[in-house]
């Protein structure tokens, strides 16, 4: 007599499919985790990289202005008022801030002084770096909020005096130093920095 022996199909149990999905879970949830990461260090590059880009204008814009500018007065005392600012002052040691007549001002007009200062809204951190063209009446901020600068940041003018009448005196051609130094803050995460330029005045003066 013959044994007949009946065909089944095995299929996966419970705990194997058990097993399949966790180890699915397991490498979706790395994978997920990868990505997020990817995902926050491209935004912070981003965010970098504009803050970067806005500080390199500000620079690029000080330089400018300045190069083509004349009479540097260097604020050293906080004082921005219009009648200072038109004398020319050097400061070797560095101020807060810098004035000077603009390439297309006219140098009869004390109301037409273009200026940067370093400065403090309430006197405390954080210091923004901001610019008036009317003689420190009225004043925008250039830096971006993610982007503070430090009290330390200055300004060095040498040569800003004219030579004497006769002979005498400065004979140095104006020369400004640019110091930023600050942070940068992205999701509680600072980067600091630190830029420094130097500018000479194209009028000649010597």
């Amino acid at each position: 007599m013959k044994k007949k022996y009946l065909k089944t199909n095995k299929g996966y149990t419970i705990i194997e499919t058990m097993i399949a999905i966790s180890l699915f879970l397991v490498v979706v949830m790395v994978g997920m985790g990868a990505l997020l990461s990817a995902n926050l260090v491209h935004q912070k590059s981003e965010s970098m990289r504009d803050a970067v880009d806005s500080l390199s204008f500000i620079l690029e814009d000080v330089s400018r202005n300045l190069r083509t500018g004349y009479h540097y007065h260097c604020v050293d005392d906080g004082n921005f008022k219009a009648s200072a600012l038109i004398i020319s002052r050097s400061c070797e040691s560095g101020g807060g801030g810098i004035a000077f007549e603009y390439q297309d001002g006219s140098p009869g007009d004390d109301n037409d002084q273009w200026a940067y200062k370093i400065e403090s809204p309430d006197g405390i951190e954080p210091f923004n770096i901001y610019k008036s063209i009317d003689s420190g009446q009225t004043w925008v901020q250039l830096n971006p909020p993610e982007v503070t600068i430090d009290p330390s940041s200055l300004f060095e003018v040498i040569g800003a005096e004219p030579p004497d009448e006769d002979g005498g005196g400065n004979h140095e051609q104006p020369f400004v130093t640019i110091r930023l130094i600050g942070k940068i803050t992205f999701k509680n995460v600072e980067t600091p920095f630190s830029l420094q330029t130097s500018v000479s005045q194209r009028i000649i003066d010597i």
